[in-house]
């Protein structure tokens, strides 16, 4: 990286220039050989969103023969650790980079005043970062490419009884309760906040960490849910019976990108499978709308395998320079995460583990 002008800001502080300049490289992405880069976790957009949620945001602009050509946006402690942007709730992460922009870690992270930096998102083609990755992870998505009725002719040849049964139950819950109106683009706030109940429910249900315990994931997906552009938005999509919401959908999209990021349901409605029907309807909307892929994210679950095309790879680890604070960081860190990996990737340990937090989660809640 010899040559080149590495300059850290806080997110207010990035220039109208150097956001234009990372759209535009996005934007171009698929066209030169990096399509991993559209994600809309990794536009201007979700950083500069983070940024106003937490204090501890930086943004670093790699400037090469005067003109920017790369983004690290990051968080960083007082004692120089940084996690990915948005860690644990960002399903995509890396460089954002012009094509065949060659960058040298440990040398950024020196400029960026980092001693480790923590990715478990870590997109494909960040060789430069994948060093010292613990893992990597499938990421299933939904290819748009050839238009819906291409996509569920492949579903119904791989799955039939999967196609015929959503279908099926959607009618059944339109007779049932009250005709079916799907939404995609639904700008009601109220929805959004029946949706951020459901999801802090079932994750008290499962026993997992809610998410939305914490105030700034709170506020955030608030700023994504008011932020349009013709390049990114926050989308929430909603399946109605009736006038009532019965499954809801929200995750930014990007101009070739729509991130699967928050889904729930009211249990209420569980025997009809509406969020599968919900899943249908968006696959079908953002197929209309010249989407390339759906991403569904990273992790095992059910309905993911059922509607996939495909799968991406992302990776977990870090990369590191030589420092006192980057070893006690990985000292700590490292065997909690391979822990937790081995756990995840083993259906003998997952299915225990799994049904011990459920429990855990009845009894949290006040039932057995």
């Amino acid at each position: 990286m010899e040559g080149n002008d590495i300059a850290v800001y806080r997110p207010g502080e990035l220039s109208g220039a150097d956001r234009a300049a990372w759209t535009a490289i996005q934007s171009q992405a698929h066209l030169l050989g990096a399509p991993q880069l559209a994600n809309p976790f990794l536009s201007p957009e979700f950083a500069l969103a983070v940024g106003a949620c937490r204090r501890d945001v930086r943004i670093a602009v790699v400037h090469e023969d005067g003109a920017p050509a790369a983004f690290l946006p990051f968080q960083r402690t007082a004692f120089g650790v940084g996690r990915a942007v948005g860690l644990g709730v960002s399903d995509a992460q890396g460089l954002m980079h012009r094509p065949g922009f060659q960058w040298d870690a440990r040398e950024l992270l020196h400029a960026c005043g980092l001693s480790v930096l923590e990715f478990d998102h870590l997109v494909e083609g960040q060789k430069p970062f994948e060093a010292t990755l613990l893992s990597t992870h499938p990421s299933p998505v939904v290819d748009l490419d050839e238009g819906y009725e291409a996509y569920l002719s492949r579903l119904r040849a791989r799955s039939p009884n999967f196609v015929r049964r959503t279908l099926t139950k959607e009618r059944k819950l339109g007779r049932d309760v009250g005709a079916v109106r799907y939404v995609h683009d639904e700008r009601d706030p109220a929805a959004l906040r029946v949706l951020m109940a459901w999801k802090s429910a079932q994750y008290r249900r499962t026993g997992r960490s809610d998410r939305f315990a914490q105030a700034w994931i709170v506020q955030l997906v608030e700023r994504l849910f008011h932020t349009r552009t013709d390049t990114f938005g926050g989308l929430l999509s909603v399946l109605y019976a009736g006038d009532r919401p019965v499954a809801a959908h929200f995750g930014p999209r990007s101009e070739r990108v729509l991130a699967g990021w928050f889904p729930a349901y009211d249990p209420a409605y569980a025997k009809f499978s509406p969020g599968l029907i919900l899943h249908l309807h968006m696959i079908e909307e953002a197929a209309g709308a010249s989407m390339a892929y759906l991403d569904l994210g990273r992790g095992e679950k059910a309905y993911k395998n059922s509607l996939k095309t495909r799968e991406l790879t992302v990776s977990e680890g870090w990369v590191a320079r030589p420092h006192p604070v980057a070893l006690g960081h990985l000292a700590r860190r490292a065997p909690v995460r391979a822990l937790r990996n081995t756990v995840l990737s083993r259906p003998e340990l997952f299915g225990p583990a799994d049904r011990l937090l459920k429990r855990m989660g009845r009894i949290r809640s006040g039932r057995r």
